[in-house]
């Protein structure tokens, strides 16, 4: 096992601190995402998007996977099933700069992460309200889905 010099491990442990952090806006925060003024409660989402039970884990998974990525040259890739610890993976990829490769329309500055991380997810924003009939045991049973233009999430369409 490798050794990590203590100046590294600083910079990984800030780059995860960071990531918590944009997890952590992502699943509560609707606006003020750098906390630039006093938290209110028009700032929280009334619909909490995510869990925070699995993000710090899959977080630190994800900084010492990087590590060994970039210390051994593996051709790896980290998969994360879909749900509450979405999130976090969306901190990550945001943070490392990936995300901004793909959406270029999300910037790596304060108006980025104030922007949904996810075109799809919206997970910054309080989704619209919707009338389908989604239920997410749907989706252990089978099915089609398809995006639901009204809210932006998943909805069944059997």
């Amino acid at each position: 096992m490798s050794k990590i010099d203590q100046a590294r491990l600083n910079l990984m442990d800030r780059y995860w601190k960071a990531a918590n952090y944009l997890t952590v806006g992502q699943i509560y925060l609707q606006d003020n995402p750098l906390l630039k003024e006093p938290l209110r409660p028009e700032h929280i989402k009334p619909r909490l998007l995510g869990h925070w039970g699995t993000s710090p884990g899959l977080s630190f998974i994800y900084v010492h996977l990087n590590r060994l990525i970039k210390d051994h040259n593996v051709n790896m890739i980290y998969l994360a099933g879909p749900g509450h610890g979405g999130p976090a993976i969306l901190a990550n990829v945001y943070l490392e700069g990936t995300y901004t490769e793909i959406y270029p329309e999300i910037s790596q500055n304060t108006e980025g992460i104030r922007r949904p991380l996810s075109p799809v997810l919206n997970t910054w924003r309080h989704p619209k309200p919707c009338k389908c009939s989604y239920h997410p045991a749907q989706f252990m049973q089978g099915g089609e889905f398809r995006l639901c233009p009204g809210s932006r999430h998943l909805s069944c369409v059997r």
